[in-house]
């Protein structure tokens, strides 16, 4: 199937590796324009290099998210390189899991106002395409209670009524907004492979909740993201995408 994507511009946080990089492949897989940022400006370079193997363009430079300056001029670079940007999306976390007065200030700051402010620099970008999309990454900690209880779940809570309401907000803009909430999520260097080797048993018990007996992959939930992002999914805003294999139970 044609999404529809071929020659769109998507910006993407932290796309130098993890979800954020399974998302930017497949996008330049589908034909996209693709910027990408991330405080490791050589993994940065890299994978800049290995998205514009993929036939569309690519850029993208080494920044601090929560340097609100920096991210600002990530994006209307980005927009200068490709002329345009019809997509964002908001995937950097802090992965600040406790409950201490510096989890909460890293939460909020890389996880929340990263994505407020990303939003606030593109909008005057996204008016101006006629398939303008945002993308939140959140996640199913931020509607059920887990063992990230306290900064990350809360933050990832408040970003899901963030994007509910700039969904209903941007809408007269002809501008979509959605969420998307994965469940446990392993990858090399991710948060699932840092708790297996620090936390055996706390790894062990997450795995005893997958109904499907495994974690999903990043590629799993870059997906669903590229399937939201799509010009086919006009209809679909203000809603949140889980992608957990059956983990959560709520309705």
């Amino acid at each position: 199937m044609d999404l529809g994507l071929t020659g769109k511009s998507v910006l993407v946080t932290g796309g130098s590796k993890g979800i954020g990089r399974a998302i930017a492949e497949l996008f330049a897989a589908e034909g996209a324009n693709v910027a990408i940022c991330g405080r490791d400006a050589e993994a940065v370079g890299a994978v800049v290099t290995k998205l514009t193997g993929s036939g569309g363009k690519a850029w993208g430079q080494g920044i601090d998210v929560a340097d609100p300056v920096a991210l600002k001029g990530w994006v209307d670079g980005a927009a200068k390189a490709f002329d345009s940007i019809d997509c964002l999306v908001c995937n950097v976390s802090a992965l600040a899991v406790g409950d201490t007065p510096e989890t909460w200030e890293k939460s909020f700051r890389t996880d929340m106002m990263h994505t407020v402010n990303a939003v606030a620099a593109a909008i005057p970008y996204l008016e101006k395409s006629p398939s303008a999309s945002i993308i939140i990454i959140s996640s199913v900690s931020g509607f059920e209670v887990d063992f990230a209880a306290g900064s990350y779940g809360a933050i990832k809570g408040a970003l899901l009524h963030y994007a509910k309401g700039l969904a209903h907000q941007l809408v007269g803009k002809g501008i979509r907004v959605n969420a998307v909430s994965p469940g446990n999520t392993y990858f090399e260097g991710g948060i699932w492979q840092n708790i297996e080797n620090g936390s055996p048993d706390l790894f062990k018990t997450a795995m005893g909740l997958n109904p499907t007996g495994r974690m999903g992959t990043a590629e799993e939930v870059a997906f669903g993201v590229v399937m939201l992002a799509s010009p086919l999914a006009s209809r679909i805003s203000g809603t949140n995408l889980i992608i957990d294999g059956a983990l959560t139970k709520a309705v």
